[in-house]
């Protein structure tokens, strides 16, 4: 099995298709054990009946709790070298910030990943996402620093925003304590993650702070509730389903928030929903934002939203770059050592961050010449 899963990755680092499309590098990585186009990928298509005999597929009415206790999944550590594990409370004016810092074995100041946690502003914890940031610590050669925000409805916007760039500050901040590269800085981000990674990006822009250097979205909220732009529309009929139609088109469908939900629990009516703040998709201020990379899965409902905010991004100057995982669902980076795309996507964010912090010792080097 293990060597079945190893062929996998392999195939996953090497069979692709690269353009450009609108401005944006685009990567599209096909299903790696199927030649079909349009298909769901196996390991998906089985846990998705899994879930459905175990009745967890049902429509029941929302619940905070469970909906919480849902979230996540027990994924699998596929370090091979010592990544050092610290919890540490960041100093904030609401309350103490929690995190986790993930460190590969270095003398040198290293580059620095601030990792915020998917959940729909309203749940997630840091155990999902502990081995993802601690291989991408060891592929990526970079501390990673894993940010425990506030979530919503308890502490609706913008406080986990907050949370979230006052974590930057701190690591920016304190990078030499912290023994970090404070020029190498970069966000990233699944999910609502996302959405505040880049965020964060936009505030670092406009206050002026300069600290971000890159930025990685995995999947990300940028149009909270999914209304129509010049450059973007909903549609399932974006989506390419082959087979098993009805199962695909209730995964890709599972994040439609058609009540509002999201809204009510995170903006509370304190926020217009199009505030580029909570909706990064209507910013008219993305120029000058870091280069950014955009992971996407085929079938996710927030994809076309991506793909969207990877266009608008490019418009306006920023180089952008987005891989697309097809048969893939949402969450996807959660199945560590078990979705061979997984551990493939940690790679190719590693390969991203190592190629953008290269170019800027180079430029450095220029620069002092």
């Amino acid at each position: 099995m293990a060597q079945d899963y190893n062929k996998l990755v392999d195939l996953l680092a090497t069979d692709m298709t690269s353009e450009m499309q609108d401005g944006v590098q685009v990567v599209i990585k096909p299903v790696p054990d199927r030649k079909e186009r349009g298909v769901l990928d196996p390991r998906v298509l089985a846990v998705t009946l899994k879930q459905q005999q175990e009745h967890l597929a049902e429509s029941v009415p929302f619940s905070l709790e469970a909906a919480r206790a849902g979230m996540g999944w027990v994924n699998t550590d596929l370090t091979t070298t010592v990544i050092t594990t610290e919890e540490v409370l960041i100093p904030s004016v609401a309350q103490p910030i929690l995190a986790r810092i993930y460190r590969p074995q270095s003398t040198e100041l290293l580059p620095a990943v601030v990792y915020f946690h998917g959940g729909g502003f309203f749940g997630g914890t840091l155990e999902p996402v502990e081995h993802p940031c601690r291989l991408l610590a060891e592929r990526a050669n970079v501390v990673v620093i894993s940010v425990d925000y506030r979530l919503a409805p308890e502490h609706p916007f913008p406080a986990g925003l907050n949370d979230c760039f006052t974590a930057v500050t701190w690591v920016y901040e304190q990078a030499e304590e912290l023994g970090i590269n404070r020029t190498q800085l970069a966000v990233a981000g699944d999910s609502a993650g996302g959405n505040l990674a880049t965020v964060c990006a936009l505030l670092d822009r406009e206050q002026q702070t300069q600290m971000i250097q890159y930025q990685v979205l995995l999947y990300p909220v940028v149009n909270l509730a999914a209304l129509p732009t010049d450059d973007f529309e909903w549609r399932l009929d974006d989506y390419d389903i082959n087979e098993n139609q009805e199962i695909v088109q209730g995964i890709v469908t599972a994040l439609e928030d058609s009540d509002g939900l999201l809204n009510r629990l995170y903006l509370q009516g304190t926020t217009d929903v199009q505030d580029p703040h909570v909706s990064p998709l209507f910013s008219d201020k993305l120029a000058g934002l870091p280069e950014a990379l955009i992971i996407t899965a085929e079938y996710d409902y927030l994809r076309l939203e991506g793909e969207a905010y990877g266009r608008k991004l490019a418009r306006a100057g920023v180089k952008t770059k987005r891989i697309q995982y097809n048969g893939m669902d949402h969450a996807f980076i959660e199945k560590l050592g078990q979705y061979p795309q997984a551990e493939d996507c940690i790679t190719e964010i590693a390969n991203g961050l190592k190629g953008r912090f290269a170019v800027m010792k180079s430029d450095t080097k220029t620069i002092g010449r």
